[in-house]
């Protein structure tokens, strides 16, 4: 058997969700359920894996607006208050079941949400960042960055600006955050467009990730298919993902998600028991909703459903972690024989599917890297450590493309949700005209306006809410949320051309939509 790499790349993102003016906001639960089920669980394996001796090297996005969110303090006192309730809950559990054959289910979720708790309050002192922090500095993560708020920048290129502004800004934010500029970036829905290289060298961007066909595609054709980087005219390495290695963890139905013997994601107590039980815990609307405790596995083939058995769910993910170590040797061990050089693995994925989606996605990934380390044919590697032991790489003009579904841009401009580019469009080039006429400003009341005005385009600029739009997820919300950032915009533009001036509404938008503080509406100059 020959050796090769591996470069797994797990993209962290949220879209900027903060509701001050509510003690309990639906969405907000996105980012809290993703800590919970995401975040802490692999920052947890990474620490066993650390403590183990495992070698380890992952690359993971935290992007921007989940820096801001990690770092905001009515956020953070919203999930302090949601873990205490989660505890609260897991101890009526452990009463509510005594006897009962689910007891077993309950008294894992009580031991969990208490390790949870611990290693939240402990290791991580209460903000997600000091745990990504740490695995940078001992070199197990390669941490990389994403546009400033997801904003999908090949329908944001009529204003270069545009685009410029959500990679200078994510390049600042990142600095901020970790002490250091990053070296890559995760573009968001990995959409490409040409030319886009050369904004990225410009700040400093060394590297980024693409899907199979946008590589595939490329003019002339790559040498090694995606199981190499390129470069782009202007010296950027593009790594394209690996299709099998994808499929095998993605697909519910061919994937390994799909195992029966994992949990259930749409069984919840929240939807089971009777409301007056888990309504404190729940919307205080009075909507039901996810709680967080499951006590079914998958649905089999006949409808049945049977209790979750936690250890049961285990031995699958590590027979798992195996098969896909398996699968990759066998891969590498083939290219091998058309390469001059050892292949090169690319698994790309959302970091939100293992946690939430697939609940034992983090133990997947922690065996995995136990099977790379006891047979020592697959290593793991980040991008720029590749680059440096292969520094010489084709050159190709990679194809214009995304992630989405039919690998273009379909999901973020349709029938749907193409109303949304002709205001972003209109907003960008009055950022800019207005960031030219005040760029010499020092009347502290203007500079305000004008830093609030490019909050509003970067979040109404999220891609997000085109793609929810999209799905029909949460797209009421989509809708709501795009229209305010516009009006918005509009109401500030307004104001600092001296029409109105609120200062009272400022100040609430600063509160409310606090998303980059150090902002400098210079930028778009």
């Amino acid at each position: 058997m020959k050796q090769g790499y591996w470069l797994g790349v797990l993209h962290s993102h949220l879209p900027f969700v903060k509701h001050p003016e509510y003690d309990f906001y639906l969405e907000e639960q996105w980012l809290f359920e993703a800590i919970e089920e995401c975040y802490i669980p692999l920052l947890r394996n990474l620490k066993r894996l650390e403590e183990e001796g495992v070698y380890v090297r992952l690359s993971v996005s935290v992007t921007p607006p989940l820096i801001e969110m990690f770092n905001d303090a009515v956020l953070s006192e919203k999930f302090c208050l949601r873990l205490s309730r989660q505890l609260e809950l897991a101890a009526k559990e452990l009463e509510r079941l005594e006897g009962d054959p689910f007891y077993e289910t309950a008294l894992y979720y009580h031991e969990r949400f208490r390790s949870i708790s611990d290693f939240f309050y402990g290791f991580l002192e209460k903000n997600i960042l000091n745990g990504y922090r740490y695995f940078e500095r001992n070199g197990m993560l390669e941490i990389i960055t994403c546009g400033a708020t997801h904003g999908f920048l090949p329908l944001l290129s009529v204003n270069e600006k545009a685009v410029e502004a959500q990679i200078a800004q994510a390049v600042k934010v990142h600095t901020e955050a970790f002490g250091k500029a990053p070296r890559g970036i995760w573009l968001p829905e990995c959409a490409y467009y040409d030319g886009l290289d050369a904004l990225l060298a410009a700040h400093g961007i060394e590297y980024f990730f693409m899907d199979s066909h946008g590589i595939a595609l490329g003019e002339p054709s790559p040498r090694y298919g995606v199981f190499a980087p390129v470069y782009t005219p202007c010296r950027v390495a593009a790594f394209g993902r690996d299709p099998e290695s994808s499929k095998q963890v993605w697909s519910s139905k061919e994937g390994y998600p799909g195992d029966s013997r994992y949990r259930d994601f749409y069984r919840d107590i929240g939807y089971d028991l009777p409301f007056d039980y888990v309504a404190p815990y729940l919307d205080p609307a009075g909507t039901r909703g996810f709680t967080g405790f499951k006590y079914y596995k998958i649905t089999n083939e006949r409808g049945d459903k049977h209790r979750y058995d936690p250890h049961a769910a285990q031995e699958a993910a590590q027979s798992h972690a195996s098969n896909f170590h398996f699968n990759r040797e066998r891969q590498i061990d083939y290219l091998s024989d058309y390469m001059d050089r050892p292949p090169l693995i690319v698994s790309p994925y959302d970091a939100e599917l293992f946690g939430h989606w697939w609940f034992e996605g983090p133990d997947f990934l922690y065996y995995f890297f136990k099977e790379c380390h006891t047979h020592g044919l697959i290593r793991p590697i980040s991008a720029p450590e590749y680059l440096e032991l292969y520094p010489v790489n084709q050159v190709i003009n990679p194809n214009p493309s995304s992630w989405g579904d039919r690998g273009y841009f379909d999901v973020w401009i349709n029938g749907g949700n193409d109303w949304i580019y002709r205001h972003l469009h209109i907003m960008a080039d009055r950022m800019c005209e207005s960031a030219r006429r005040f760029a010499d400003i020092y009347e502290s009341r203007n500079i305000r306006i004008l830093n609030q005005m490019a909050r509003e385009l970067l979040l109404a600029q999220s891609s997000d809410w085109a793609f929810l739009m999209t799905t029909g997820t949460a797209s009421e919300y989509s809708v709501r949320r795009t229209k305010e950032h516009i009006a918005n915009f509009n109401r500030l533009y307004d104001m600092v051309h001296g029409k109105n001036v609120d200062e009272g509404f400022v100040e609430w938008l600063e509160s409310k939509n606090s998303i980059f503080p150090s902002i400098d509406f210079r930028i778009y100059r």
